[in-house]
């Protein structure tokens, strides 16, 4: 089995990363409708927590393995 590359890791911080922006616009978005509609709060929310696992997933996963010198 073949160990996933340090770039996996990098790039699950980045959709973590845009993630998290999106879901701030989102909110931004939502407060700027006064909150007149819940959907909007609980995309955000759903979008946050997504970008969670994913950051969490970023540090959690495993490193390349290096070839020894």
């Amino acid at each position: 089995m073949r160990a996933p590359s340090g770039n996996a890791r990098l790039w699950l911080y980045v959709v973590a990363f845009g993630l998290m922006a999106a879901a701030g616009f989102m909110l931004a978005v939502a407060a700027r409708g006064f909150l007149a509609s819940t959907r909007l709060l609980w995309f955000s929310a759903g979008m946050s927590a997504a970008s969670i696992v994913a950051a969490v997933a970023s540090v959690v996963w495993p490193a390349g393995s290096r070839p020894e010198p």
